[in-house]
Formats: C-alpha cells, sequence, structure tokens
C-alpha cells in the first residue's frame, strides 16, 4: 500500500510537467510564426556585417564637411564621495553614455538592432570625449571597450 502510494506521488507531478511543457512548445510555436523573410538567419547578420565598413574611414566624423556631429550624452551618478574639503576634489562612479547618429552605418536587413563586438567598435568613429579638470584621470571601467548598438 505505501508503495502504491509513492508511486502516485511521483507520476501525478510529471504528468502535469509533461502538460506543461507539452503547453510551452505549442504556445512558442504559435508566438513564433513569423514570415519567411523577416526570419533572422546568419547569413543575413554575416551579409550586414561583411557590407557595413564598405568604404567607412572611422578617422572622419560623420557628417565630415558639413554640419557639426550632435553627440547626446547621459550620466548616470552611481556613487559621490568621499570629498576631501583639503585638496578640494571628490571621487564620482558613474554610468556614462553617448548617443549619435552616422548615417555611413546604415543597413538593410531583417535585424532591427546590431550589438557590434568589440573587435568592430575598433572600426567605428567614437567622440573624443574627456573630462575637464579631471585630476586623476583613472577609469576603472568594467568593460574595457565601448560597446556599440547600431539602430536600423
Amino acid at each position: 500500500m505505501v508503495s502504491a502510494k509513492k508511486k502516485e506521488m511521483v507520476t501525478a507531478p510529471r504528468a502535469a510537467s509533461v502538460r506543461t511543457l507539452f503547453y510551452f512548445f505549442c504556445l512558442t510555436k504559435i508566438c513564433g510564426q513569423t514570415r519567411k523573410d523577416e526570419r533572422i538567419y546568419p547569413e543575413n547578420f554575416t551579409r550586414i556585417l561583411d557590407r557595413l565598413l564598405d568604404g567607412y574611414d572611422n578617422r572622419l566624423r560623420p557628417g565630415f564637411g558639413g554640419p557639426v556631429t550632435e553627440v547626446k550624452t547621459d550620466i548616470y551618478v552611481t556613487s559621490f564621495g568621499p570629498v576631501s574639503d583639503v585638496e578640494m576634489e571628490y571621487t564620482m562612479d558613474v554610468f556614462f553614455r553617448q548617443t549619435w547618429v552616422d548615417r555611413r552605418l546604415m543597413y538593410e536587413g531583417p535585424i532591427e538592432i546590431l550589438r557590434l563586438n568589440n573587435l568592430m567598435v575598433t572600426k567605428v568613429w567614437t567622440p573624443d570625449t574627456f573630462f575637464r579638470n579631471d585630476v586623476y584621470p583613472l577609469h576603472n571601467d568594467s568593460n574595457p571597450l565601448p560597446s556599440v548598438l547600431l539602430d536600423k
């Protein structure tokens, strides 16, 4: 009698989990249906990256010879201090983000946002931003190279 109860206790949750897995499988099949031309294949991604930097010169700012390139910056302060009244110094930890438009990096394809890896980031123009009156330009960055996202 005891062994029969143990068997029931083992099989009931198993049946429920199989049903749950089947439900999620069906749900992902229904929600994941896309048109054939909208699917993201590795070939599409590789083709976009191969053509992205054809004729691109990262030494020239976007729109070189035209109007200035507007770079928007966001700074989110995560910590501030300690403050030294005697030396008139302070320490600050921040998240720093820059946004600009570079029409040379426009692309066509099914991928809305491309995240460039560190190798590609070094080949793209980035603003030469500095902090004026920075006493100790020590930047402890958890990500040594900037992360670049290309938005279609």
